[in-house]
């Protein structure tokens, strides 16, 4: 089975938000590594024009992330319009069983939003969005855990998988 981690940078919490970067890995729960990254930048001006959301308690957030995360997720260059991201997305989902990400409530949430907004089906059945938040509490944190770059969208889904790679393991989750 392949599993994909998913994650999205956005402007907001809502359902509706402008999302600023998407980043996904595939891999394998029950192994090590993870594979096939996909990194994209979607354009803000568009989705603001098609009323999506901006939250500005949001805006005041992204002021007080590093310089760094701020120019990657904020950036002008290289944003990409949203039916180049739906057909990036749609593309990368063939031949994924599972769909995993940080609080379903959010990424999927938001990009469900989309995909209902721009009159198409998303490429996931509900039954195989997975909530690595729910499994991670399982199990104790790890005091030495370290974030080399969180809050960008690519990192978080190696980080996450990473995780949920060590979780399985430590459970003693085996594959049926």
């Amino acid at each position: 089975m392949i599993h994909a981690m998913i994650d999205l940078e956005t402007l907001s919490t809502n359902p509706n938000a402008v999302i600023l970067t998407l980043g996904a890995v595939k891999f394998n729960p029950f192994g090590t590594g993870q594979s096939d990254p996909m990194y994209f930048k979607v354009d803000v001006d568009s989705q603001t024009k098609l009323g999506r959301h901006v939250q500005p308690e949001t805006l005041d957030w992204w002021a007080t992330q590093p310089k760094k995360i701020q120019e990657e997720a904020l950036g002008e260059s290289d944003r990409i319009s949203i039916d180049e991201t739906l057909k990036k997305i749609n593309k990368y989902s063939v031949g994924v069983d599972v769909f995993w990400c940080q609080g379903p409530l959010f990424d999927y949430a938001i990009l469900q939003n989309l995909y209902a907004q721009m009159g198409q089906p998303c490429p996931w059945n509900y039954w195989a969005i997975r909530d690595s938040r729910t499994l991670f509490s399982l199990v104790p944190r790890d005091p030495n855990e370290k974030r080399l770059e969180a809050h960008n969208a690519l990192a978080d889904c190696y980080h996450q998988a990473k995780k949920v790679q060590k979780v399985y393991k430590d459970l003693g989750v085996k594959n049926v």
